[in-house]
């Protein structure tokens, strides 16, 4: 298939800044290597944790980090994303991610699931349930969750709960009604505001993965990149995708600062419309 022209024009092997990209090859900054560090403990230690962050914050690329970082063998890990689901139904969709079979009443899929953890157990594999878009869970499974970590008598942990979400999470996990879920969540991690070195970084590390051998974009441009996307990776990928096409439109070798502003203010008069 035949790159677009835009590609050929800076020397990339391929689109630098595309979602379709292999957990060998995430870029993760020095600055995010320490969460990746303690959740990979936590989950280790057979705790539970949460983890919060703004939209494109690099939530995603750290549970990816995450899971690359975990031996396969005496780990099962599990991934859910429906959030907004009823209890039961939240439960059913647990079942299918653990490969067993949905069962009829609330009470009947948590003893599946229940009983499965506890096999797991037996055989030496510690399962992980990640739950991302947590801030999105019905106060009735959130009601319910601590039940789930729960095992004889509180004693054993069977199961790893990693939480995700925006920071809003952290606030309703705190308040006083999920007390029993948030006193046993004994790591809390949140991800901080990327700093203009983080987005640098981001964008070196993206184009030298995609084969450029020269950075395109000037000094100035990577931070009036950063100030006009607080360094939101979705973001960053977006505009600097859209700075590199009308560069090559105007077979420019460098995405200046002066273009880079009349792309975001295209952006914005797009957003305007829609």
């Amino acid at each position: 298939m035949r790159q677009p022209r835009w590609i050929a024009t800076f020397g990339l092997s391929e689109a630098p800044f595309s979602k379709d990209i292999a957990d060998d090859d995430l870029w993760m900054p020095s600055s995010r290597l320490a969460l990746v560090d303690e959740l990979t403990e936590a989950i280790k230690d057979h705790h539970h944790a949460l983890l919060v962050g703004e939209p494109g914050g690099g939530k995603t690329c750290t549970l990816r980090a995450l899971r690359r970082r975990l031996p396969e063998a005496g780990f099962r890990l599990t991934y859910c994303h429906n959030a907004t689901l009823g209890r039961r139904d939240f439960y059913r969709q647990l079942c299918v991610a653990l490969g067993l079979s949905p069962k009829a009443t609330a009470a009947a899929v948590f003893h599946s699931i229940s009983t499965h953890v506890e096999q797991l157990g037996r055989e030496a594999v510690h399962p992980v349930l990640m739950l991302d878009e947590a801030h999105l869970l019905r106060q009735d499974v959130l009601d319910h969750l601590h039940v789930l970590c729960n095992y004889q008598w509180d004693q054993k942990p069977l199961l790893s709960l990693i939480l995700v979400g925006l920071p809003e999470l952290w606030d309703s996990l705190s308040l006083r009604k999920n007390r029993s879920l948030w006193s046993r969540i004994h790591h809390r991690v949140a991800i901080g505001p990327p700093g203009l070195g983080d987005t640098n970084e981001y964008v070196d590390f993206r184009l030298k993965r995609a084969g450029a051998k020269t950075m395109p974009f000037t000094s100035d441009a990577l931070s009036t990149l950063h100030e006009a996307t607080a360094g939101q990776l979705r973001d960053v990928d977006r505009v600097a995708t859209k700075a590199l096409r009308a560069a090559s439109r105007r077979k420019m070798s460098k995405v200046d600062v002066e273009l880079l502003v009349r792309v975001l203010e295209a952006d914005q008069r797009a957003e305007g419309r829609s």
